[in-house]
């Protein structure tokens, strides 16, 4: 069976919503990216969905965002006619100020033929627990939950909405839902005016990007992907904004990703100012500031968006995705040491450091959040921990763990020299010593690589990195003994890349995990072998789905996609390939 994820997503930074090919609302987390769906079809048929049902057989349907935007139409052609409809969340600057309301907009178009319709909104909450009953007042819908309100407005007759009355698609037909409600509103015209309006804001965001001739179409959906996922009144950034997709079908590998990773975080902003683009990091910076670690000094893996440390784990008893089970809200991850993230703050912080692009106004020194990450570097440098995969019943001393040891330690002493501050710069050198001993211990002089862990034998392709972070000189006999071995024993005949093939707590991985092998790309870009890299990259790209979104897994075989979606850590990956890649193209041309 092919599997591809039907779904494209619009979002502002207040929300994101997945529609189907059929115009459908399947999964829409609302007030927050962490809230229960009031649509969430897509885990349970009893979690509501917001459907535009034609009477007359669909024969097919085609789905693309506007030009560089996010906004989304999509077309469906039926047996007596064919419309469209266009479905965004409003973003743009208005007088300086920027307006990203939690609103979502949909416009039915006719196209051809004769058509009718009826409107099927079935919200729900509390993850299916409660169904939201309306009251009409006027020309708007009101659902009410305890903790908030939210209305829906329409130029159609709002008693034929709830009645499901069908009628004649013989003019635009517009709906809001919005969590205000002002009255004396144009409407639909104020509709076409946000439509307006969102459609500048994304096309000129994109044109203040820095995509290298390479692979732009891919970029800079990469881009405007990752760009939704940072909640905008926090800075936090989100894995992806679904829960228990699994990463194969009856896996039991369903997670919660609505939550702030720091090491997602780190990834994603890398690739964004590999874009150029800066905001996001300033954001992020502010949201790092706001964490309250624990009185030992600690930070955890991942937060919710608000800095939230409790994330307690719980099991739902709702049918789940294509009925995979379980279905799961919160993440136990959060109790884990994962201490890779301390090399990834300070790695992420770095730029508002350095980088002369961003106006002294914005930058962000604090010279004591510095000192106490890299104390925890110091504090955890002989401390097993659960690692990069969040391994459930097991610590090991792993490599990765202490690349970003050496990494982070190595940013906190160019912070230290731009400062000038002389200790702290002492104190990460020797930092960056004791890292690379415990790096050097997990090297395997038997494989002729790099191995997961001190004293293992299992191999990982988050150590790719040890490569593309810069550790190892991408043309040292040991770089290209450490790759040999990853491709003998991690790759794929298709070219995938699994992140392990030791059992975990679940047994063997049976999908590749995407970003793995845009790792592997960049480093074959880094070690010039440019050819292979392109070839892979150009092949990897055929596997998105149709509007251009990653999932976070690849089963190689088939190119089915799995796990949650889309998957920031995947569309990262293809970001920061694609800046290498371009790099080298450029620098051969000249040399």
């Amino acid at each position: 069976m092919f599997h591809k994820y039907d779904t494209g997503i619009i979002g502002n930074g207040s929300y994101i919503a997945h529609i189907d090919k059929t115009a459908t609302i399947v999964w829409l987390c609302w007030p927050n990216f962490d809230s229960s769906p009031i649509f969430g079809s897509l885990l349970d048929k009893n979690c509501g969905s917001f459907s535009i049902q034609p009477n007359s057989k669909i024969i097919s349907t085609s789905q693309f965002y506007l030009e560089n935007t996010n906004i989304l139409r999509t077309e469906i052609q039926t047996e007596t006619g064919s419309y469209a409809v266009i479905d965004f969340a409003p973003r743009y600057y208005q007088n300086g100020i920027l307006y990203y309301e939690r609103n979502l907009y949909r416009k039915l178009i006719p196209l051809s033929g004769d058509i009718k319709f009826k409107i099927q909104l079935s919200p729900t909450y509390h993850y299916g627990n409660h169904k939201l009953l309306p009251k009409v007042s006027s020309n708007k819908i009101i659902y009410v939950t305890e903790d908030f309100e939210f209305y829906l407005q329409s130029n159609l007759s709002v008693n034929q909405i709830l009645k499901e009355q069908e009628f004649h698609l013989n003019q635009s037909i517009y709906f809001s839902l919005t969590e205000t409600f002002e009255k004396g509103q144009s409407f639909p015209e104020s509709v076409e005016e946000e439509l307006g309006k969102t459609k500048h804001y994304w096309q000129n965001w994109v044109k203040h990007c820095t995509i290298p001739n390479f692979a732009q179409k891919q970029q800079i959906r990469s881009a405007l992907c990752l760009k939704l996922h940072q909640f905008q009144e926090t800075g936090a950034i989100i894995a992806a904004s679904t829960t228990s997709l699994p990463e194969s079908p009856n896996s039991g590998r369903n997670w919660d990703y609505r939550y702030c990773w720091l090491r997602d975080g780190f990834y994603t902003l890398l690739a964004l100012t590999n874009l150029g683009q800066f905001e996001e990091l300033e954001n992020y910076s502010q949201y790092i500031s706001n964490l309250t670690p624990s009185k030992d000094g600690r930070f955890q893996p991942l937060y919710s968006i608000f800095g939230e440390p409790l994330l307690e784990e719980k099991i739902l008893t709702l049918d789940g995705y294509r009925s995979n089970k379980p279905v799961r809200i919160g993440n136990s991850a959060y109790t884990h040491k994962q201490n890779d993230a301390y090399g990834q703050i300070l790695l992420s912080l770095l730029p508002l450091y350095l980088d002369e692009r961003i106006p002294e106004k914005n930058r962000y020194h604090n010279l004591i959040l510095i000192q106490n990450i890299l104390e925890q570097i110091e504090f955890t440098m002989d401390e097993p921990d659960a690692g990069l995969w969040e391994f459930r019943n097991f610590s090991q001393k792993h490599c990765y763990t202490y690349l970003f040891h050496w990494v982070g330690a190595k940013a906190a002493r160019e912070i230290a020299n731009q400062l000038n501050e002389k200790e702290l710069s002492i104190k990460a050198d020797f930092l960056m010593r004791e890292a690379t001993m415990n790096i050097e211990k997990c090297f395997d002089e038997e494989l002729g690589c790099y191995t997961q862990a001190q004293g293992k034998k299992e191999l990982d392709a988050s150590l790719l990195q040890l490569i593309t972070l810069g550790y190892l000189d991408p043309n040292s006999e040991k770089a290209k003994s450490h790759i040999r071995a990853i491709e003998t024993q991690l790759k794929t005949k298709e070219g995938f890349i699994y992140r392990y093939l030791h059992k975990d707590d679940f047994g063997k991985p049976e999908t590749t995990f995407l970003v793995c092998t845009f790792w592997y790309i960049e480093a074959l870009a880094f070690m010039d072998r440019l050819d292979e890299a392109i070839e892979l990259f150009d092949f990897v790209c055929q596997h998105a789905n149709h509007v251009g979104l990653f999932s976070e897994d690849i089963e190689s075989t088939s190119g089915n996609q799995w796990g949650n979606f889309p998957q920031t850590y995947s569309h990262v990956g293809l970001v920061n390939a694609a800046h290498k890649i371009a790099a080298k193209k450029t620098k051969s041309l000249f040399w």
